[in-house]
């Protein structure tokens, strides 16, 4: 795959870019990960907004895999947010053991079942301001709930999203809140949770944290960060991971 892969030519390229430039190559990369990934969606179970949002904060230091596996017999034993709220809370550890961290997990999700039961008359609201006030809930979460359950464009910025966004130079910050709003300047509303789904899933099947398949990846010429993992596309092929994940 030619393109300019040592650190000094990506530098040269990428150093005089205007914002308009990287608004164009923000969105050229856009639609080449919908190109990629025509079926890219959440890769957490669910059938409610209730269940998403139960399943959205069990997935903290965890693999979908690993919630979509727990959270069957989760919901049907409390497949509401009032039977959740009055459960006991040694038997919602022991489901949800599996999942790590499984005390505080239930302290949040028994919570925000509280919560909910309390505050919203048993109904999960479809807005981001009363989302986060839920014990467990952060913008992260929230924007996945309001994306995936409600159809209101949200940009989630997890661990793949961040470190994604970082190598293609859309932004340099880390801050998940400081990422969501640049990233939101550069890519129309509309697209902002497709856009969260598309970079989530290169993250897992391409663009990895250690070792990068540059050589397999369809944003090559427009990525910075090109070379970062073999540039070989025979060895970078089979880093490719083709999922799935759920």
């Amino acid at each position: 795959m030619a393109t300019e892969a040592t650190p000094k030519a990506r530098a040269r390229k990428w150093k005089d870019e205007t914002r308009l430039g990287l608004v164009r190559r923000a969105r050229r990369m856009n639609r080449i990960l919908a190109e990629t990934y025509p079926d890219a969606h959440c890769e957490l179970n669910f059938g409610s907004p209730f269940q998403l949002l139960v399943a959205t904060v069990l997935s903290a230091q965890t693999t979908d895999m690993r919630v979509n596996l727990t959270t069957p017999e989760l919901f049907a034993k409390y497949p509401t947010p009032e039977d959740l709220a009055a459960a006991d809370p040694e038997d919602v550890e022991a489901i949800l053991k599996p999942t790590g961290f499984f005390r505080a997990k239930t302290k949040s999700v028994m919570g925000l079942s509280a919560a909910l039961r309390d505050q919203f008359d048993g109904e999960v609201p479809g807005r981001l301001e009363d989302l986060v006030k839920l014990p467990g809930v952060g913008r992260k979460t929230a924007n996945v709930v309001l994306g995936n359950a409600f159809d209101v464009p949200g940009i989630t910025v997890d661990t793949h999203f961040g470190r994604l966004a970082r190598r293609f130079r859309w932004t340099a910050e880390d801050d998940p809140v400081k990422v969501e709003q640049e990233i939101g300047e550069l890519i129309p509303r509309k697209d902002w949770t497709m856009l969260s789904h598309r970079l989530i899933w290169h993250g897992r099947r391409i663009c990895h944290a250690r070792r990068p398949a540059c050589g397999a990846c369809p944003l090559a010429r427009l990525c910075p960060s090109f070379g970062e993992g073999p540039t070989d596309e025979e060895t970078a092929r089979k880093l490719v991971k083709p999922g799935p994940f759920s």
